[in-house]
């Protein structure tokens, strides 16, 4: 016999999680598709060398689905301030207390997230999880989905994409992208520091693009934890890549600001970086969220957060439904959500995006000009503090 459901999630990352728990608190019975099951928390675990910048925003979401609890008894760094310079002329730092917050955010593992989200999720009576399993198919007609996985056949009102840049579903959707290759890679590597800088955060730009220090909680033999992001040309991140942990040491000591201290490579990986825009949001009965709808220039740290926000926007269009007595899974609905998400999503795309060129371009003038501007805006509290709090979310 088949499964009904209100809504089918695919893709159980961070936003699919999310999703599933803000869907279920409103009533509805939700179905969550997740291709690998989550791994256990061990407090001596080595750190995931995929991290975020969590905003204040994002943590009064969590904290309202009773994860953030949770999250904070595994790993997790707070940091207040935030540094940004290309020469030293120009530094340019953001301190929480000047928006009146105790905190920027924290920097927590992408993977304790997901797993906070699943126990949460693993207690709700009202979502049915298939993992692991996969998407193979799905159809749509006029008042349901209904979807192939492997060994289920499954209906649902509702199908919410959050499997990822690569989304399954948006392909068997048909719904284009937008994009394009940014000609370079980021290379994470987690590493001990000599120096604790368990409070702030750091960005220094280079015509070949910036490095970038997030702390990371805990003491090490050395002094404390950090995760370093590197990017670069292709062809450099490749060769940094095939070096050993002593090599990449060395070189990380010649490229990054002294300011770093010694360091001990214990991790590292890398990616290519690619912008893509769904051209819609929305097809009829499907949605995407998350990634799966655009991805960013992880620049300054905001694409999960963003994400999150694409989920708050999703649960306030159908709460609002619901509450209005209206059938929320009604297609004109479900568009209020991407009214509420497209602008603001090509805002900070288009402004990573600017940051990116800026900064990447070799003149002098160029040079000077963002120079001048980091200098203007450091001086400027009001600019500073409107920009602080947009990115937090606040």
């Amino acid at each position: 016999m088949m499964k009904n459901f209100d809504c089918v999630v695919v893709g159980g990352g961070m936003v699919g999680a999310a999703s599933a728990l803000t869907l279920a608190n409103l009533g509805l019975n939700i179905a969550i598709v997740e291709v690998k099951p989550c791994e256990a928390f061990q407090p001596k675990s080595p750190f995931d060398l995929r991290v975020s910048a969590i905003s204040a925003a994002t943590q009064q979401l969590l904290e309202q689905l009773d994860v953030w609890n949770l999250l904070s008894k595994k790993r997790m760094c707070p940091y207040s301030r935030l540094g940004v310079w290309e020469s030293e002329l120009s530094y340019t730092e953001f301190d929480s207390q000047t928006i009146k917050q105790p905190i920027l955010g924290h920097i927590v593992e992408n993977r304790l997230i997901q797993l906070s989200l699943w126990e949460v999720i693993q207690n709700q009576h009202n979502i049915t999880t298939f993992c692991p399993n996969t998407l193979l198919s799905f159809e749509q007609y006029e008042n349901e989905v209904i979807i192939e996985l492997k060994g289920h056949t499954i209906s649902s009102k509702l199908l919410i994409a959050a499997d990822g840049a690569n989304s399954k579903v948006r392909t068997l959707a048909n719904i284009g992208v937008t994009g394009w290759d940014y000609g370079q890679s980021a290379m994470l590597i987690n590493v001990e520091t000599e120096l604790l800088q368990q409070n702030i955060t750091w960005q220094q730009f280079y015509e070949t693009g910036p490095v970038a220090m997030l702390p990371l909680s805990g003491e090490s033999e050395l002094g404390g934890y950090a995760s370093l992001v590197w990017y670069h040309r292709k062809n450099e991140i490749k060769r940094l890549s095939s070096l050993s942990n002593h090599q990449l040491e060395l070189e990380v000591m010649k490229h990054f600001p002294e300011r770093l201290g010694e360091i001990k490579v214990i991790d590292k990986g890398a990616f290519s970086l690619t912008r893509k825009h769904a051209n819609t949001y929305q097809k009829n009965r499907v949605i995407l969220l998350g990634d799966a709808a655009h991805t960013i220039n992880p620049m300054a740290g905001q694409g999960v957060n963003i994400g999150f926000k694409d989920v708050k926007a999703l649960q306030h269009v159908i709460a609002e439904a619901i509450g209005n007595g209206e059938a929320w899974f009604d297609v004109d609905v479900l568009s209020r959500y991407e009214k509420q998400r497209r602008t603001d999503n090509l805002l900070m795309m288009t402004a990573m995006d600017a940051l990116y060129v800026s900064f990447s371009h070799p003149s002098i003038i160029a040079k000077a000009a963002r120079n001048l501007g980091l200098f203007i805006a450091n001086k400027s509290g009001a600019i500073k503090n409107k920009a602080l709090a947009y990115a937090c979310g606040l």
